[in-house]
C-alpha cells in the first residue's frame, strides 16, 4: 500500500505499507519534496519495494485513484502482469460521497449544518451551552474524510433536533450577547427551520 501526504513542514511525502496475515507494517517513506510525482516515479518507487520484500511475495498493490497512480499501474502491470492492482476503497467512497454532496439538495442542507456549527463552536458559551443540551455530546461527528464527517454531522442533528431547539428556546439562549448576531441568528433560524428539519431526514 502506497501513499502520499504532506506533514506540518510542507514537506511531501511518500510512504509504503506492507499488509499480510500478521496485519500492516510500515516498510518506509521518502521524502519527495523535490520531485514531480508522474507515473514514473511512482511506478519506480512501488517496484523497487517489489524487488526488495520480493515479487513471490506480493500479490496485490493499493493506491488511490490520482490520475498519475493509474498510470503507475499500467506500467507495473506490464512488467509485473501477475499483480493485482487495486484502488483504494476508502478514497473510492470518498468520490462518490463528494459528489453526492454537490447535488443541489445535500448541498445546500449541508451548508447550513456548517454554518450551525461552525458557530456553535467558535465561542465557549455557546459550546458550553449546546453540550448542556446534549449531555456533553457533541454534534460534529469527525470522520476518515470531511465528506464523510459532514454527512455523519447531518445524522448527529438529526438525532439531537429536539435538544437543539430546546436549547435556542432557553432564557441563556437568548441572554447570551452572540446569539443577537448575524451568524447567530441565522444558527437559530436553521436551528428552529421545520423546513431544514425535513430535509435533514429525508438524507437518511
Amino acid at each position: 500500500m502506497t501513499d502520499a501526504w504532506t506533514d506540518r513542514k510542507r514537506r511531501s511525502i511518500m510512504n509504503l505499507c506492507v499488509h499480510c496475515k500478521l496485519g500492516t507494517v510500515y516498510l518506509g517513506s521518502k521524502e519527495a519534496s523535490a520531485d514531480a510525482h508522474t507515473s514514473l516515479y511512482i511506478f519506480n518507487y512501488v517496484d523497487e519495494c517489489i524487488e526488495k520484500i520480493g515479487a513471490e511475495n506480493v500479490v496485490q498493490v493499493v493506491t488511490d485513484n490520482a490520475s498519475n497512480n493509474m498510470g503507475a499501474k499500467v506500467m507495473l502491470k506490464d512488467k509485473r502482469p501477475k499483480l493485482f492492482w487495486t484502488s483504494c476503497a476508502t478514497h473510492t467512497i470518498n468520490l462518490m460521497v463528494e459528489e453526492v454532496a454537490k447535488l443541489k439538495h445535500f448541498g445546500s442542507t449541508i451548508t447550513k449544518a456548517k454554518e450551525m456549527t461552525t458557530f456553535l463552536y467558535a465561542h465557549h458559551t455557546t459550546l458550553a451551552l449546546m453540550r448542556s443540551y446534549t449531555k456533553k455530546r457533541d454534534i460534529v461527528r469527525p470522520g476518515v474524510t470531511r465528506f464523510a464527517s459532514a454527512f455523519l454531522t447531518l445524522q448527529s442533528l438529526d438525532a439531537k433536533r429536539k435538544q437543539l431547539k430546546e436549547m435556542c428556546c432557553s432564557d441563556t439562549w437568548e441572554g447570551c450577547k452572540h446569539t443577537r448576531t448575524k451568524k447567530g441568528k441565522v444558527a437559530h433560524a436553521a436551528i428552529m427551520s421545520r423546513a431544514f428539519l425535513e430535509k435533514r431526514v429525508s438524507l437518511h
